[in-house]
């Protein structure tokens, strides 16, 4: 089969589309060069390689003969994996919104040969995607000047937009801000926020408990819980394999886009513990180590790094292949289910389950799970017994698999490796640690340069390429420092500084503060922007500034602590106009103003396990936790915080020092008082100071 120039790449979406008869180009020079020799526009397609609407663009028009020659003699045609090129998406994507109101993937946009874009949108039915070919032709042709004109100007507005917003306070009514606007948008009877389609929104969850624990509202803590509880009751959730889909397609989480991306693992996970730690509701711990057994499972690449992500669509009927659905992997038919159990197992999971013989999915304009059922409570009896889950899952595991986009990432890569961390620490599971430590070890010894201090972004088919953006470094940073927490190597907090300091050296904006989410040097990008949306992805901006303040307060690093101050007063006047667009953001704020906190325990690592289990009990998001368990330890770490030096443990059993800017109290070799010290000193989140 002819291929076209992506037969040559490594990402898996821009080898989706390699066999395709458009003469797709990666973008590069060798793409913009040919657009300007050939005087044509670019047409830029960004997408990725689990899109389901991806998926519908390229077998409706981009297989099309007929379309596929309107590009080839009219245009430059370039494809762009947005995993692998979040800068190359997140300038066009904004283009886009700001042009149509709207945004999403495939993304769709024409370009001048000097990048600069002209017009967009997202998915083209063939049709309508024929007409714009053959207009935009057309316009290039007769009325050039225009667009060149309006190309320029449009891009001098968002060139206007892309900065931060300085002009704003940072105090406890932006905080407050920030609750009422999820308070106003909370769904009373499904959780969650706002209507369909719904997304679980892992960085608001992060907000409200800090919010809760800082004030003690309620309300904060009830719209996480009941979120968290509605999520895993409805069909987004996998209830035979664990983990979580994309998000909910109605507003009551029932039906799912089905696939799986691995940060939304990640953060969920995360979520879940922390609902556990506050409720001590076993559900969310249930919920957490499923989604965490997953990824173990079916998402860890055998040297330990994690993959992208598992696809919505697989094949329907193993007999024709190419036939694929939405979800086909993970509805059932009842007649499957009876196939599987025996009668009495059978009913009762239908009653727990909801399943019909018709299918449960009344709104289906397409027919898409006709006669099946997706997998959702419906009572509030017993999970569901190992046995069963297992019988279940062994026949659905004979189905034809979805998609897996293999790809390696370090930014997800970063993700992950904090949700282990810390299932680690709560659960107690060595599994989980141990995953944490090969990730990062994949990371470091397969897309880190040791000598410069530099990352890399994607690892693919042992290649490892693309320099890093702030994301990569900002949510890698956070693994790291989860991952000390858990395990207590100070190597860790050593390459998480080193980190640190490139990612400055990289992305700061040391005039206007906060970070830009690319280098300077980038001659390819029209735009340099400074991402500040928490979305299904926590920005790095708000990462980066949360990190340098846990930094600070592990090592006293004061320049750490001013540019994260100067970096949140970047983005004071966003915080105070639309909170809930930046929640992570917010719980960053809620950091910055608790007063710094540290514990430092010192003795053997086993002499120490009963503090640890008093502080992971507890939901702690304003401490940090030090470990001086040796003499290399005691060194490490005093090169930080010289006060560590003259800690000494009691005897054979461990000593506990609270202390603030490591001024400490004297310490502690009892677990129980030390218990009563985290709870009436209000240590899981300290009072905040004056606005």
């Amino acid at each position: 089969m002819p291929s076209n120039s992506l037969i040559d790449e490594k990402s898996p979406y821009l080898l989706q589309h390699a066999h395709n008869p458009v003469d797709w180009r990666p973008w590069g020079e060798d793409a913009f060069q040919k657009a300007r020799g050939e005087d044509k526009p670019i047409f830029l397609s960004a997408g990725y390689s689990t899109c389901h609407w991806c998926h519908v663009m390229e077998r409706e028009s981009f297989e099309n003969r007929e379309i596929a020659a309107l590009l080839n003699r009219h245009f430059v045609p370039v494809k762009v994996d947005r995993e692998e090129r979040p800068d190359v998406d997140r300038v066009y994507m904004l283009f886009v919104q700001a042009t149509t109101g709207a945004g999403g993937w495939p993304m769709s946009v024409w370009l001048t040969p000097d990048l600069k874009p002209f017009f967009g949108g997202t998915y083209f039915p063939p049709e309508a995607f024929r007409q714009v070919l053959e207009r935009v032709a057309e316009a290039w042709a007769m009325d050039r000047a225009a667009i060149l004109e309006s190309s320029g100007a449009m891009l001098e507005q968002l060139r206007g937009h892309a900065g931060a917003s300085p002009a704003g306070r940072l105090d406890a009514a932006t905080l407050d801000s920030g609750f009422y606007a999820f308070r106003r948008t909370f769904d009373t009877v499904h959780g969650g926020f706002g209507g369909a389609p719904k997304f679980p929104r892992p960085a608001a969850l992060a907000f409200l408990l800090r919010y809760h624990a800082r004030t003690g509202n309620p309300e904060a803590l009830e719209m996480v819980l009941a979120t968290l509880t509605g999520m895993a009751r409805g069909g987004i959730r996998d209830h035979l394999g664990g983990g979580f889909h994309r998000y909910s397609t109605d507003a009551r989480w029932f039906v799912p886009h089905f696939e799986k991306m691995l940060y939304d693992q990640a953060q969920l996970a995360v979520s879940y513990i922390e609902g556990y730690q506050l409720s001590s509701d076993d559900c969310h711990a249930t919920a957490a180590r499923a989604t965490l057994d997953y990824v173990l499972r079916d998402m860890t690449a055998p040297g330990g790094g994690f993959y992208s992500a598992e696809d919505a669509d697989s094949v329907l009927d193993p007999a024709q292949p190419a036939v694929k659905g939405e979800g086909a992997y993970y509805v059932w038919t009842e007649a499957e289910i009876d196939a599987v159990l025996d009668s009495a197992a059978a009913a009762a999971f239908a009653r727990q389950y909801g399943i019909e013989e018709r299918g449960n999915v009344r709104a289906d304009p397409r027919g898409e799970f006709a006669g099946r059922n997706i997998l959702s409570r419906v009572d509030a009896g017993p999970e569901l017994s190992p046995a069963v889950r297992e019988r279940l899952l062994r026949a659905r595991s004979r189905r034809v698999r979805p998609h897996l986009d293999d790809k390696i990432l370090t930014a997800w890569n970063g993700l992950m490796i904090s949700a282990f961390a810390k299932g680690a620490q709560v659960f107690a599971d060595s599994r989980y640690l141990d995953a944490a430590r090969r990730a990062a070890d994949f990371v470091l010894a397969h897309m880190y340069d040791v000598q410069a201090g530099t990352l890399l972004r994607r690892y693919r088919d042992g290649e490892a390429a693309i320099p890093a953006f702030l994301d990569d470094y900002a949510f890698f940073v956070q693994g790291l420092l989860d991952l000390y927490e858990a395990e207590f190597d100070a190597r860790r907090i050593e390459t998480a500084i080193r980190l640190t300091e490139t990612m400055i050296a990289r992305f700061e904006d040391p005039e206007g503060g906060g970070f830009f989410s690319t280098m300077p040097d980038e001659p390819a990008l029209v735009l340099r922007l400074k991402d500040d949306y928490d979305g299904a992805e926590p920005s790095g901006n708000s990462i980066a500034i949360l990190n340098l303040l846990r930094v600070a307060r592990m090592t006293g690093r004061k320049a750490f602590e001013e540019i994260a101050s100067n970096a949140l007063a970047a983005f004071a006047g966003r915080m105070a106009a639309v909170p809930d667009s930046m929640p992570q953001m917010l719980a960053a704020l809620e950091y910055s103003r608790s007063k710094p906190a540290q514990i430092v325990l010192v003795g053997t690592r086993r002499a120490a396990e009963p503090f640890l289990c008093q502080l992971r009990r507890r939901f702690l998001p304003a401490m940090v936790v030090l470990l001086s368990d040796s003499e290399e330890s005691r060194l490490s770490l005093a090169r930080y915080a010289p006060e560590i030096a003259s800690m000494e443990p009691a005897g054979a059993a461990a000593a506990a020092y609270v202390c603030e800017n490591f001024a400490c109290r004297l310490p502690t070799s009892d677990p129980d008082e030390f218990a009563r010290w985290l709870d009436t000193g209000r240590w899981c989140m300290l009072p905040a100071q004056p606005g």
